[in-house]
């Protein structure tokens, strides 16, 4: 599937510099058919990705099940989690809740990978693995977000690490509580998540998904107004003094600069 994905991307990166290349002729004949290609590339490429899990087997699984790309595992991951997290959070609520396995070694280079296919061809995949930005408006060091959130979502202020956490939470819990039977690692996340969180748990057995939600939404409601409030100043910040690659991936650090001036 990763090399059906990869030679579709790059059809859909072609088609779009030849519609542009035929739009600023004025072909409109030739325009018309480049958009109709490119729109059924397009549909092939979403039919690919949104393929049900005949994903990638866990040992012991039937054979013959096509592998996910490692984006788009990190991608429904975050999207579960509604919130900036880190990789480790990541590789955790995939394997709670979803069949393929996710390795922390695979997330190395992603965020690195994504920004250099930006860069390439803005917008050409439907979302990004992109950073959270800090209150400098720079990467927030591990922290990843999907590029399609709104920008106050892929902010961090001063309260989002608790917040996000709180949030998290939430959403473990909900996914926990609605599965029959969840998961050992399911079961292991929610237990860990549910003792940072004052009254989540007895102290005895497992803790129960509502009253862990309950507990998490408590004290997400004493931080969430000043939080949303810093995070919208940061996210005009950010739209007033980034250009679109650094809303994304974060405007250069000090290191950076250095690392490039070394190199020139």
């Amino acid at each position: 599937m990763s090399d059906d994905l990869d030679e579709l991307e790059r059809r859909i990166d072609l088609l779009r510099a030849q519609v542009r290349t035929a739009a600023r002729a004025r072909e409109a004949a030739l325009a018309r058919e480049l958009r109709g290609q490119l729109r059924k590339a397009e549909r092939a490429w979403d039919t690919l990705v949104s393929a049900p899990p005949q994903a990638a087997a866990r040992p012991g699984e039937p054979e013959g099940r096509v592998a996910v790309p490692v984006r788009e595992r990190v991608h429904r991951a975050l999207t579960l989690l509604g919130v900036p997290a880190a990789g480790r959070l990541v590789v955790s609520v995939h394997d709670a809740f979803f069949a393929e396995p996710l390795r922390s070694s695979q997330l190395t280079t992603l965020r690195r990978d994504e920004e250099r296919t930006f860069r390439r061809s803005p917008y050409a995949r439907p979302h990004y693995v992109c950073a959270a930005l800090t209150d400098r408006l720079t990467p927030a060091r591990g922290l990843l977000a999907v590029s399609t959130w709104p920008q106050e979502r892929r902010v961090v202020g001063p309260l989002s690490p608790r917040v996000d956490f709180l949030v998290a939470t939430v959403q473990v819990a909900a996914c926990a509580g609605g599965l029959d039977d969840p998961s050992p690692s399911a079961r292991r996340l929610l237990a860990r998540m549910a003792r940072n969180v004052p009254d989540a748990g007895s102290g005895f057995g497992e803790p129960d998904p509502e009253r862990v939600a309950v507990a998490a939404r408590a004290e997400l409601a004493v931080h969430l107004e000043a939080d949303t409030r810093q995070r919208a100043e940061l996210a005009q910040r950010a739209a007033a003094q980034l250009d679109e690659v650094a809303c994304l991936f974060g405007a250069a650090t000090l290191s950076d600069v250095a690392r490039k001036g070394a190199c020139a």
